[in-house]
């Protein structure tokens, strides 16, 4: 027999039969590893990978089972693309596929499995939730046994390629080196869920926990190398699922991070490429190893202006010389990624997806993905990354915009601006226009480019940006006013794990790994823990404290409504104060804002439409009722938020 190769990494081990002693087999693995009847779409896929395996006549016997077609690829012989159409009352079992190749025969059985759920159950996430985002490899490890791969798993390049590296050679969890491993795991955040939960988040964002066999290690998970198995170094596909099960059994949605402009340098594909448009610029790279790289210039695909030129390397330009760029134009491909995305909605059950590098693919190619999964979960909420400081740029991608000539079919997007700024908005003293909170009044009139403002998915910082704290704070003021109005205006908020123990840092000052720290407590060897209120500071317990109790108020009834499904209605901040309301028929929260060092008087006749002398209120953090007289005396940066129910 041959050597186990990293193909046998790709899927579950299949039910292998008639092969001879002496010769390889024809067929290695096949992607995915199973499927289920009963699904919408009644065509199904087959990547097939093996030795020469294109060149092998294959044959199918199962009642409700045909072949529809096989692609024709121009690539590697060791691969084979195979289209089935599976009747929506096919009865689940293992279905029987034989290869031949002259005398020599090779039969594997393929399960098709039985669909326990409605998809119309998923709910999907929305302006309802808030997410809570998390690194994996670092919040905590949970299992140090899969820290370091057993020598079986690890492979050596092969010696005519020196550009691809095949091996798991980047093991180990060394927390010395910023950009190594450091050890989380699925483990690790199945241990934490509960705090998690007790937070009071509703749903759980997780980076990318595919396998990233990449030199170096690529912890960050954005350099997919096999789309059907979670990374070892992670966990397995069944840890996965008990992750996704655990969280469902608290009420807590989980939200999966893909990756479909590019895939990781040392996937199979890059040693042997399927087709010849399979990757984009593909030719320069097999003729001599050139990475046309993209120039990441996003305001191309709208400019009016715009050259071919610009517009070819946004979307064909690689991401970097260790993420390929893919070609969701080639239909065989792009059905490959659509695929995978649903298996994983159907396997594990995950509420949602966020796509990394949205722009970077193609637009209408991602338009049929989104449509093809929403035909399966009509209720399934997908956000895309889409990068950009201004809200026109962030608006052109949202479904049923009026500014982009196609639709894009994106339900979410996200609030870059409001990331990028939103520390000065916050900290700067609130004068004139330009100035504090000022920004937040405009950054918010813009929203008529939005068809859907509370589909935005708005944070203060994450993985990718600035912490929100740049440096410790001697106080919360500007930081609950922050955490107050990203948890009570409109959009679909998202908290980045460490917020509520208040980590800071930026990339000026250590690169990526400054903002993408270990949570204290979640490592082996660790003095303290965060996880505890007695391994928290006073301050650390402060900021938890109050982001706790406003995301537990958050989420009940009828504030989650409100919130949800009001609208919204502000007021341009007169003497540095800015005040904004949420209604919902009845029911009313007033958000008070002194977005200046000095007290500052709220006087009731400029808010008349929203406040009147006599209202009654309670104040939503010590449950005081009130009768409001006209008049609220606000402290240095204080922040105030009412109710009428």
């Amino acid at each position: 027999m041959m050597k186990r190769t990293i193909l046998s990494l790709l899927v579950a081990t299949l039910a292998l039969s008639g092969i001879c002693a002496k010769k390889a087999p024809i067929v290695t693995s096949v992607e995915p590893p199973y499927w289920w009847t009963g699904m919408t779409n009644d065509t199904l896929q087959l990547f097939i990978y093996g030795n020469d395996v294109k060149n092998a006549d294959m044959n199918i016997d199962y009642p409700g089972v045909k072949i529809a077609g096989i692609a024709d690829l121009d690539g590697s012989s060791d691969y084979k693309v195979v289209y089935l159409t599976v009747d929506p009352q096919t009865v689940p079992g293992t279905i029987p596929v034989t290869f031949s190749k002259g005398k020599q025969k090779q039969t594997i059985g393929y399960e098709l499995k039985k669909r326990t759920w409605n998809p119309a159950d998923n709910p999907g996430f929305d302006a309802s939730d808030v997410l809570y985002l998390i690194m994996p490899d670092r919040f905590s490890d949970g299992d140090t046994t899969n820290n370091d791969l057993p020598a079986s798993m690890r492979h050596d390049a092969p010696k005519s390629d020196s550009r691809i590296n095949r091996g798991f050679g980047a093991t180990g969890a060394d927390r010395s080196r910023p950009g190594a491993r450091h050890g989380g795991d699925i483990r690790g955040m199945l241990d934490h869920i509960d705090y998690i939960d007790n937070l009071g988040v509703t749903a759980i964002w997780v980076n990318p926990v595919l396998t990233n066999n990449q030199p170096g290690g690529s912890y960050h998970g954005y350099a997919t190398t096999d789309y059907y198995n979670i990374d070892p170094r992670f966990g397995s596909n069944k840890e996965w699922r008990e992750f996704v099960r655990a969280a469902h059994d608290r009420g807590l949605k989980v939200v999966m991070d893909m990756i479909f402009n590019h895939c990781g340098s040392n996937h199979i594909w890059m040693h042997k490429f399927p087709a010849s448009d399979w990757f984009n610029h593909q030719s320069e790279f097999e003729a001599d190893g050139t990475v046309v790289s993209t120039a990441h210039k996003k305001v191309a695909l709208f400019d009016p202006y715009a050259s071919d030129k610009d517009v070819d390397r946004m979307v064909n330009g690689w991401f970097t010389r260790g993420m390929p760029d893919l070609n969701q134009l080639n239909p065989h491909l792009m059905n490959y990624l659509i695929q995978n995305s649903i298996f994983w909605i159907e396997d594990s059950r995950i509420d949602g997806i966020r796509m990394d590098t949205y722009p970077y693919a193609d637009m209408m190619e991602m338009a049929r993905w989104i449509d093809a999964v929403e035909r399966e979960y009509p209720n399934f909420n997908i956000v895309g990354e889409c990068w950009y400081e201004t809200d026109a740029g962030n608006a052109f991608w949202q479904r049923g915009t009026k500014v982009n000539p196609r639709d894009p079919r994106l339900k979410t997007v996200m609030d870059f601006q409001f990331a990028l700024y939103g520390d000065r908005y916050f900290s700067d003293e609130t004068r004139n226009e330009g100035t504090g909170l000022n920004n937040i009044y405009e950054h918010l009139a813009i929203d008529y480019l939005y068809p859907d403002p509370q589909h935005i998915l708005t944070f203060l910082d994450n993985h990718d940006t600035d912490r929100f704290l740049r440096e410790m704070p001697e106080n919360l003021d500007s930081w609950k006013q922050a955490m107050a109005f990203l948890l009570t205006s409109r959009g679909i908020p998202q908290l980045y794990y460490g917020t509520e123990i208040l980590m800071h840092g930026t990339k000026a000052n250590g690169g990526d790994a400054n903002i993408r720290l270990d949570m204290p407590g979640g490592f082996p060897g660790d003095k303290s823990t965060v996880f505890t209120r007695e391994g928290r500071s006073n301050l650390q317990n402060e900021a938890f404290d109050y982001l706790s109790a406003l995301l537990n108020w958050r989420k009940s009834q009828p504030a989650n409504d409100v919130i949800a499904k009001g609208s919204l209605r502000h007021f341009a901040p007169v003497n540095g104060i800015y005040v904004y309301t949420r209604t919902l028929g009845d029911k009313q929260i007033v958000v008070i804002m002194n977005g200046t060092s000095k007290p500052a008087t709220l006087d009731s006749p400029y808010y008349q439409e929203i406040l009147s002398a006599g209202n009654t209120f309670k104040d939503i953090f010590n449950g005081t009722t009130f009768i409001f007289d006209g008049k609220i005396e606000l402290s240095p940066r204080a922040t105030v938020i009412v109710s009428n129910f």
